[in-house]
């Protein structure tokens, strides 16, 4: 089982006490975000979690404790650099922070653990096509000797987003593909890997593999999986199926572009509800709710799941 920190909120920077605990109580609780009275429970056990994958903007709220879950777990770090501005993320670090918690990562981690999302591109009357291969081309000279590689997304506009972005563009498929070849031709110069999550865009030479796949975990982590089909999270997706420990309508960072924010007057609503010490990450355990014990399987052979707390 790979368990997903940061897919629906960002649990490193806004809900690290309460990550702390589940990994030292070795449980947690997710609601089902479409039945809401289901609750999955689940073993966080070194023996039944293969790999934990972490997004973020900022690690900076959990370097000084991390060292208990990466030198348990095998672990994988995504760390959101996109370079725009505080009209779009009104609460991210500035982009210089952003660069130096990347290398105090490295430093904890290595750099084989580490991907560099520049996710997700979007654009507007203030950044064009042509902005996005300038910054993306800076921000590459920067990261590429920090990282493993680097993962690239469009934008999906939901309604909610073409709300909060009146003057968001929607790329046709040969703008999308002309900056792809843009983006592939800069990786190269710096010898960076560099792919697609999903499988909707047309002919390009980006690789199209999923933010997250076996052979990743499996490689920054010294161990080898064997040949699983990665089946994805939705549909088009080629990630290797999580479990993700977050909340829809959670996430304070208030960024414009993020999905996981359905409702953005819920999120106050929903960060009053958490309890450090809830199972859950928003609220608790309520009459009428019905909680499962989540199947969990390790894809990997019996005598290759524990890892050393020094690996």
């Amino acid at each position: 089982m790979i368990i997903s920190v940061g897919n629906r909120t960002d649990l490193v920077t806004y809900y690290s006490d309460w990550l702390f605990e589940r990994f030292r109580e070795g449980m947690a609780y997710s609601r089902n975000p479409l039945f809401p009275s289901r609750i999955s429970q689940f073993l966080l056990t070194p023996e039944l979690v293969d790999g934990v994958v972490f997004c973020s903007k900022n690690y900076a709220p959990v370097l000084p404790r991390l060292q208990e879950i990466y030198g348990r777990y095998r672990t994988l770090f995504h760390v959101t650099i996109n370079g725009y501005g505080a009209d779009l993320e009104p609460n991210s670090p500035p982009e210089q922070e952003k660069l130096a918690t990347l290398c105090d990562l490295e430093k904890q981690v290595g750099r084989a653990r580490i991907y560099w999302r520049y996710d997700p591109i979007l654009c507007t009357n203030a950044y064009s096509k042509a902005w996005h291969v300038q910054t993306f081309s800076a921000l590459a000279e920067k990261i590429a000797p920090h990282v493993a590689g680097c993962i690239v997304n469009f934008c999906e506009l939901s309604i909610a987003i073409r709300k909060r972005i009146p003057d968001i563009h929607a790329l046709i498929r040969a703008e999308r593909t002309g900056l792809l070849n843009a983006f592939h031709e800069i990786a190269g110069k710096h010898k960076m890997p560099i792919r697609l999550c999903y499988n909707t865009e047309g002919a390009t030479p980006i690789e199209r593999k999923g933010c997250v796949t076996l052979e990743d975990i499996g490689r920054a982590n010294g161990c080898t999986f064997p040949e699983i089909r990665h089946e994805g999270n939705r549909r088009s997706c080629l990630c290797i199926v999580s479990r993700d420990l977050g909340a829809y309508d959670s996430c304070p960072a208030g960024c414009l572009y993020c999905n996981a924010n359905r409702t953005d007057a819920q999120v106050p609503i929903n960060f009053a509800k958490h309890d450090v010490h809830s199972p859950l990450l928003i609220g608790n355990v309520m009459e009428g709710d019905i909680v499962l014990t989540s199947r969990q399987e390790s894809y990997l052979p019996r005598n290759n799941r524990q890892i050393s707390f020094f690996d």
